[in-house]
């Protein structure tokens, strides 16, 4: 069986429409920066808020940001981590990544972090995109997964530990909550393994 780098590249690459997605968390994230600190006030993860009833918090906060830099940071990188692995899933699948990586960030901040105020951002989101599509393209490029494994567990241990990386908080404006990104990798990762549990031939009996 004949192997050439031409077809390794084909088979890796991105489809087209596949990139829709990133485009509308792009083009969502870039008209609600448009709002300026009124839509982010009114956006934001807000924990009197969402206790007041105002649930639409808990998605909104993750496509808001502190300003324009932040909300360009944040775009180069869904940009390159969908250009890493954004062909491990089908769009469909993608959006139940999205779906489970919202609610498990949600719930580690309203029931383990009880101190936290606001947030804003989609950086979690982004971590948990990262770390499903580690998971769900091992079989297909395993060095190169387990690389972004590495970097992405290291980055996670650092943050944990030490706090944001050096330089994160000026570049964005404000504070970084690591933890936020601690809960949408893990998120990440259960999303994978759902999608690869649903994914299984079944066996007949």
């Amino acid at each position: 069986m004949g192997f050439h780098q031409g077809d390794w590249v084909r088979r890796q690459r991105t489809p087209q429409s596949a990139w829709i997605l990133p485009g509308l968390v792009a083009g969502l994230s870039a008209a609600l920066a448009i709002a300026g600190e009124p839509g982010r006030v009114w956006l934001r993860f807000d924990r009197q808020g969402i206790a007041d009833g105002e649930f639409w918090r808990l998605i909104t906060g993750h496509f808001v940001h502190l300003g324009w830099s932040h909300f360009l940071l944040n775009l180069l990188g869904l940009l390159l981590i969908w250009y890493l692995v954004g062909s491990h899933f089908r769009v469909t699948n993608w959006l139940f990544v999205f779906l489970v990586a919202i609610t498990g960030i949600d719930v580690g901040f309203w029931l383990i972090e009880p101190q936290l105020e606001w947030y804003v951002g989609l950086s979690g989101l982004l971590h948990a995109l990262l770390a499903a599509g580690v998971v769900g393209g091992y079989s297909k490029a395993r060095a190169e997964s387990l690389v972004l494994a590495l970097v992405l567990l290291g980055k996670l241990g650092y943050e944990q530990i030490a706090g944001p990386l050096p330089g994160s908080e000026q570049s964005t404006g404000g504070a970084v909550v690591v933890v936020a990104h601690l809960y949408g990798a893990i998120a990440g990762v259960v999303a994978a393994a759902i999608l690869a549990i649903r994914s299984r031939p079944r066996r007949s009996i």
